[in-house]
């Protein structure tokens, strides 16, 4: 039995442009885009209308199953209240974070976790239990003496779409200065001065010995499976032309102007922190993604740890950056990164195409999602 919705008087957000028109629903599907007035469907009273948002890097799962430090909370409960705040903020479409590494100072997760999530995460798709359609990104450490353990849990998991190589040693990518790298591991978990020091002399020798060798095997099983990759914190030529070299799609929060329009110019999607354009810069000292974009060569946003921020910063860019269009600031988080993960029947409103949808108001600085729905079926 065929299904049909429309809906009327709505500022559609297409790909080059916004137009006040309605929509014809079909059996989860873009059926029609119309321009003008229409007295057909419900009316939207000039809402906006945008595709559903595709996000490909949360770390956000974590905090759910992991509320507390010592603290477990049921995976599937966790699943769960993940996935409602992301499906109402606009998401259809998840990549979620697992991370594959452990760390050697005892912090994180213990071997194991990340497959307990995995597990929950197919058993509430499976259920119907999840609003958004979620993938696993496996968020590599390579330095990390047991990160091929880890991943070899995943290899056979065909809801693994994503993964990125990583190496948070100190001294270089993310941590180029020490600062930061000490208010992250010494001050925030109260290390002393002989354990930050012992801590970071592992850390250094870790990553020369394993980092080349496992971002090696990794990449291989990416590339013969057709798991998009991507690589994390950038930081030099030489970093983007490994990642080049690697078979590499996504340049992740590349740390410097300089990796990052290389990255850009070599064909990568440049993905940078939602929160980043929110707060006006980053978090951890590294580069504005407002700069990128001034540049042309942002491509990408992510929610990090804050769903929310994918949507706020997407009105918030076209906003405050001239050369910044709605269309293109919402492709950042639709279209382009469906399409570096090779997701090619959404992240665009046009005919063909999955009826993942969200009702957006926008006043006062701040956008509100009024109604979601992921395949033509109202999800929030």
């Amino acid at each position: 039995m065929s299904v049909e919705q429309s809906f009327r008087n709505a500022r559609i957000v297409l790909a080059d442009e916004v137009v006040t028109g309605s929509l014809k629903i079909e059996n989860g599907m873009i059926a029609a885009v119309d321009f003008g007035p229409s007295q057909a469907g419900e009316d939207f009273d000039g809402d906006f209308v945008v595709p559903g948002l595709v996000e490909l890097h949360t770390d956000h799962l974590e905090g759910h199953f992991a509320p507390r430090p010592g603290v477990r909370w049921n995976a599937v409960a966790a699943v769960q209240a993940h996935d409602a705040q992301i499906a109402t903020s606009g998401i259809t479409t998840v990549f979620d974070c697992l991370r594959m590494g452990s760390e050697e100072d005892g912090g994180g997760f213990a071997p194991g976790e990340m497959r307990v999530l995995a597990d929950a995460l197919e058993f509430a798709g499976r259920e119907g239990r999840l609003r958004a359609e979620h993938f696993i990104h496996l968020r590599c450490e390579v330095s990390s003496a047991d990160v091929l353990a880890a991943f070899d849990q995943f290899r056979n998991d065909d809801r693994v779409r994503l993964a990125s190589l990583m190496d948070h040693a100190p001294g270089q990518r993310q941590f180029q200065t020490m600062g930061q790298y000490t208010l992250y591991y010494k001050t925030k978990r109260g290390l002393s001065d002989e354990a930050f020091q012992r801590y970071v002399a592992l850390r250094m020798e870790q990553s020369q010995r394993y980092s080349a060798p496992h971002r090696q095997a990794i990449a291989a099983h990416c590339n013969a499976t057709g798991v998009t990759l991507a690589s994390h914190d950038d930081a030099t030529l030489d970093h983007v032309g490994e990642a080049i070299g690697q078979g590499v799609r996504l340049a992740e929060f590349p740390t410097s102007i300089e990796a990052a329009r290389a990255s850009h110019e070599a064909g990568m999607s440049v993905l940078m922190g939602a929160p980043n354009i929110v707060r006006g810069g980053s978090h951890s000292g590294n580069i504005a993604a407002k700069d990128l974009a001034r540049e042309g060569i942002l491509d990408v946003l992510s929610s990090d740890y804050i769903p929310f921020s994918l949507l706020h910063a997407a009105f918030q860019l076209s906003a405050e950056v001239e050369t910044i269009s709605l269309p293109k600031a919402i492709a950042m988080v639709t279209s382009t990164p469906a399409r570096t993960v090779g997701l090619a029947d959404r992240g665009s409103i046009e005919p063909g195409k999955r009826a993942d949808l969200v009702r957006v108001r926008f006043d006062d600085g701040v956008p509100v999602v009024r109604e979601v729905w992921r395949e033509g079926a109202r999800v929030a």
